[in-house]
Order: C-alpha cells, then structure tokens, then sequence
C-alpha cells in the first residue's frame, strides 16, 4: 500500500471516529482530529521542511528555481489536460496539452516555458468532481500534505494514477522527483508565510477559511454561486423602497431594516444634508418584507 493510500485510509477512520465532535464551522466537522494533525504538521515543518526549503532557497540560484519550477508544472500539465476533458472543456485541454508538448520538446523537457504565451490552467480530479455537482464533504487535514477535504483527498489519489513522476521505476531517482518538488513548492510558500503570521489570530481557521474559499472558486472557475444571507433563508425578501424628498437618481437597489408593511405607509418629510456637487452621497433604505405579509 502506497502512502497516498494510507492518507486517505487515516482521513477515513477519522471521518467514522471523530463525525460527532462539535465545532462552530459545519464545513470542519472533525476539527478536534484535524488540528491535531495540524500541530503534527506544523511540528514537523518547522523541524525539517522549512529549514530545508530555507535552505534551498538561500543555494538555488534564481534561475536555476525557476527552471525546477517550470519542469514540475510542466508534467502537471498532463493531469491538467486529463481534467480539462473530462470536464468538457476542449479549448483549455488545447491550450494545456499543447502546452506540455512544446515545452517537453522545445522547453528541454519542460525546463524552460517557451509556451508561456498559452494560457495555463489549473484543474485537477477534485475539481473535476466539484465540477459535476459532487459536494466537497468535511474539511480533512492529511498527515504531511495538509489541508483537503474528503472530495479533494479522492481527487488527491486519482490524479496520482496518471502522474508522469509515478511512471519512473528507478525507485531512487523517482523518490529524490517527489522530495524535490515538495522542497521547491514549500520554498515558493516562504514569502506567503510572513504575511500569514502577521495576518492571523488562529493560523489553523485562516488556512482552513483560505482553502475551502480557493477551492470553492476554483471549481468555479472563479465565479461561485452567491451565498444566501440568514435572512434570505428565513423567508425575507429586499426591494426598494422610494424616499420622500431624495431625488430617484441618488436611490439604489439595497436591502433595507424594516417591513415593507410599515414602509410602505405614510414617512413624515424630512431635508435631505447638504450634498456635494462634485460627490454625491447615496441615501439607502434598508426594508425587509417576509414572504406572504402584504
């Protein structure tokens, strides 16, 4: 059993352990086990990975940690490709795939992005599944690879099938592909790193917010369906409602605070502040008519 197998294995016997654990956040209904996992991780980052990708950072020349860099995104583009058709989307596998056989030829084995002109994309099985309406199940943090979710851990084992770093048989040489791309991607996190401690109170809800937040756009492609508002779901609807003495033009569309029933009587006049020609303000009502009050 490879450990990619084993990772999942040990999401899944959390997931069946730990489902009745109280959190706040419904999307992380294993938080007690996941930050457990968390500190494991971050013990072990601050122990080994970081040391190593500080390091490496301090010796890699910058040319030479791009070219690193550019030979691991280009076999990324393999599985990118794979993903793009089974989601239907010929244009980004065309741009992909092309991609991935011009620098693999050109590039000298994807060392150098002489493709850079074509755009490159970003989609793997997990968001391929997203893509056809399966949910992302609970938060999971997996030993050494970190944040995920149940739907991402499939996807994280599916994309490793195909992966052109599994098809070296030398063992020696496969394993030094694997512990170099994992330096060079924790390298590239360093700078992000400074902004994270800087930025947050609680390092483990801010990477768990962040990840479910850029997973959810990226099986969106950047547009995710709006949230509804508690209000929304309680049975309220918003409209406008006109305000005596303030032009229509300084009006907008906004929700408002109070029932429409109450609104829509009688508003004693009042003067609208002075305003300024050059800045006009926005005067917002908020009105708020549950469903069925007429």
């Amino acid at each position: 059993m490879n450990a990619i197998r084993i990772l999942v294995a040990l999401a899944a016997i959390a997931l069946t352990g730990c489902a009745s654990t109280h959190t706040k956040n419904p999307a992380d209904p294993l938080e007690s086990f996941n930050r457990g996992v968390y500190q494991f991780n971050d013990a072990v980052d601050k122990a080994i990975t970081k040391p190593v990708a500080q390091g490496y950072n301090a010796v890699m020349p910058v040319p030479g940690k791009i070219m690193v860099s550019n030979f691991f995104s280009n076999l990324d583009d393999v599985i990118i490709t794979i993903n793009d058709l089974l989601q239907f989307k010929f244009i980004q596998a065309a741009s992909d795939g092309s991609r991935f056989l011009f620098n693999s030829t050109f590039g000298v084995f994807g060392l150098l992005d002489v493709a850079s002109r074509l755009e490159k994309h970003n989609e793997d099985f997990g968001q391929t599944l997203g893509y056809w309406g399966i949910g992302s199940g609970p938060y999971i943090v997996l030993p050494i690879l970190g944040p995920s979710t149940l739907r991402d851990s499939v996807g994280l084992y599916a994309d490793s099938r195909p992966s052109m770093l599994r098809r070296v048989n030398h063992i020696r040489t496969r394993n030094q592909l694997y512990l170099t791309k994992a330096i060079n991607h924790r390298a590239q996190l360093l700078d992000q790193e400074k902004v994270l401690d800087e930025a947050a109170l609680d390092r483990y809800e801010f990477i768990r917010d962040a990840y479910l937040l850029r997973r959810q756009s990226l099986v969106y492609d950047g547009n995710p369906p709006r949230e509804k508002y508690e209000e929304e779901e309680n049975g309220f609807e918003y409209r406008q409602v006109p305000i005596p003495n303030v032009p229509s033009s300084r009006q907008d569309n906004t929700p408002a605070a109070r029932p429409a029933s109450i609104a829509q009587q009688q508003q004693p006049a009042f003067t609208a502040p002075p305003i300024d020609a050059d800045r006009p303000s926005v005067h917002k009502v908020w009105i708020a008519q549950r469903t069925g009050i007429r």
